[in-house]
């Protein structure tokens, strides 16, 4: 079976064609990165009109990359929610109207399920001592996505799958961000900072010369569900570090220099930063990844599992990477990463979701509609120990 994917709840505008659910046969995003560098942030309604230009090309081109004419994919899925609400109208619209007009079958897929599936299709299958296919990603799993949008925490069961029959993938939602989102806070002390967008890459890369110790934040404590994160209190103290003093001079001089510059390299900034910007940065960046890789392991532990997935834009950053990889070697964990083309916004991994709604009968129709706000699964009602 060819599905088609589209996904556009933010700022990326993509279509990929997947074979079955596993091999992917083209994977075209269109970035608006350039459109929203200047205001620091995705800006809603600049995003929905780039969407508007650009879907027709992108899905054109995903099925020439394919080798595909457009009536013969199999079936259509969509992003249907959670996003910004104008991005994903695009999306569901353009969908809808080619399952009309090429009498195919269309699906709605959440966002967060396409990022727990994008780490499971590069993940799926080795080959066992006797030559047979064994899964190496194994389900149950928890899974954590953590980008600019969303950071959540989930259970997540796949039952039939040893059985070689279609799974039905089931996702229970153990915890979720109570404020910012990781990858929010990273864009906002990056814009705070002057140091430009989107901020996650640009503070992963000038984190590297910084004194990460050298700056002592404190734990991220969580009344409740140990499972929530907040990274609000955070961003908030690095604002108090900033403010009023040498590093908010710097970064107001900086932010002059940087309208005068476009687009400048990683080193070009950090010629511009001072060695306590960038142990700030560094120092910053720890907190959060600590926070992420605690909150994680401490759920796989209390759920028993032996595998995690980790996956979302921030699942790029190196340092998060390297702290999972330690961590899973001295616990016995597999942690699974999708690659990096594969852990941002895209629509192969819609598309793969997609293919199992399909296969399991799943069909939606004309009332088919965006949802800004759509929790994946059901909330936890398990009583855990804080951390």
């Amino acid at each position: 079976m060819f599905v088609l994917g589209i996904e556009t709840s933010c700022d990326e505008t993509a279509a990929a064609i997947v074979e079955d659910g596993e091999r992917i046969l083209s994977n075209v995003v269109a970035s608006q990165v350039l459109t929203h560098e200047k205001y620091g942030g995705v800006v809603p309604e600049l995003a929905s009109r780039e969407h508007l230009k650009k879907v027709t090309p992108v899905v054109e081109e995903a099925c020439q990359r394919a080798g595909l004419r457009l009536d013969q994919v199999d079936g259509i899925a969509v992003t249907q929610g959670p996003g910004l609400i104008g991005s994903l109208l695009v999306g569901v619209v353009y969908g809808k109207a080619l399952a009309v007009a090429l009498d195919k079958p269309l699906v709605g897929v959440n966002h967060l399920e396409g990022h727990i599936h994008s780490a499971w299709l590069e993940n799926k299958m080795s080959r066992g001592a006797g030559g047979e296919d064994v899964p190496e990603a194994e389900f149950p799993n928890v899974t954590l996505v953590v980008s600019g949008g969303h950071t959540s925490l989930f259970y997540v069961q796949a039952d039939n799958l040893q059985e070689r029959r279609t799974p039905i993938f089931s996702y229970e939602e153990l915890g979720r961000t109570r404020d910012d989102a990781a990858g929010e806070a990273f864009d906002k002390v990056a814009k705070l900072l002057a140091l430009g967008y989107p901020g996650g890459p640009v503070i992963d890369k000038l984190a590297r010369h910084g004194d990460a110790s050298a700056v002592k934040f404190g734990t991220i404590r969580m009344k409740g569900n140990p499972y929530d994160f907040s990274f609000s209190g955070l961003k908030t103290a690095v604002l108090y570090r900033v403010r009023g003093g040498e590093l908010a001079e710097e970064a107001a001089r900086r932010r002059e220099w940087r309208k005068d510059t476009d687009h400048p390299s990683v080193d070009q900034i950090r010629s511009h930063c001072s060695q306590a910007t960038l142990d700030l940065i560094a120092s910053f960046q720890e907190s959060v990844v600590t926070d992420l890789l605690g909150r994680t392991i401490h759920a796989a532990d209390t759920r028993c599992v032996s595998s995690v997935f980790v996956t979302g834009g921030v699942a790029c950053n190196s340092l998060l990477r390297q702290r999972f990889a330690k961590a899973a070697a001295s616990s016995g964990l597999h942690v699974f990463f999708p690659s990096p083309g594969l852990s941002t916004d895209n629509a192969a991994m819609i598309a793969a979701a997609g293919y199992f709604r399909l296969t399991a009968g799943e069909r939606a129709g004309l009332p088919l509609t965006a949802h800004a706000a759509w929790p994946l699964g059901v909330p936890s009602k398990a009583k855990v120990a804080e951390v």
